[in-house]
């Protein structure tokens, strides 16, 4: 899938990653959103130097519908502008997100979603099709040269997981 044409950057004053998928995902409800619209991450460092924050993206194939999430947007108070905040937005929301539950293949993955591709880190081979990702009902693929790539990692029983997980350990939990 390459990405939808019509894509709106919307400002937040969000840092966290969970954060910003939970604003994501109420704002996609609230605003009714086609299904094949992408919503994505992005780390946004302004030039002042000041705290990084997250972006969200909402991207379409349609412009109507792109101007229509402009202007529900703005009318309930968010900073809209043209365009996605990087060129590797961190997918939330995109088409077959939620067909990709429990243990699938590589192949089955690809087949059910947006994805186009599975790259294992640490490697530049591309994994077999038949290959069991463990989805732990989150898979938060990146834009990466015009497509949706999951980054995954090796794991028990020549399995794949993909790499961000789904609860992180802060930093220095235990201190």
């Amino acid at each position: 899938m390459t990405p939808p044409p019509y894509v709106l950057g919307v400002d937040t004053s969000v840092t966290g990653l969970r954060e910003a998928d939970a604003l994501l995902r109420d704002l996609a409800a609230g605003l009714g959103l086609p299904e094949d619209t992408v919503g994505c991450t992005h780390l946004v460092r302004d030039a002042d130097g000041g705290r990084p924050r997250m972006g969200l993206s909402l991207a379409t194939w349609s412009e109507a519908a792109a101007e229509d999430v402009r202007a529900r947007l703005t009318s309930r108070g968010h900073r809209v502008k043209d365009g996605a905040w990087d060129e590797a937005g961190r997918a939330v929301l995109y088409p077959g997100a939620a067909a990709l539950t429990g243990t699938l293949t590589v192949a089955e993955l690809v087949a059910r979603s947006a994805i186009a591709r599975v790259r294992v880190l640490g490697t530049a081979d591309r994994p077999d099709p038949a290959t069991r990702v463990v989805t732990r009902e989150f898979v938060r693929p990146r834009w990466q040269d015009g497509e949706l790539v999951l980054a995954a990692m090796p794991a028990a029983g020549g399995t794949l997981v993909p790499f961000e997980v789904p609860d992180p350990t802060p930093c220095c939990a235990d201190h």
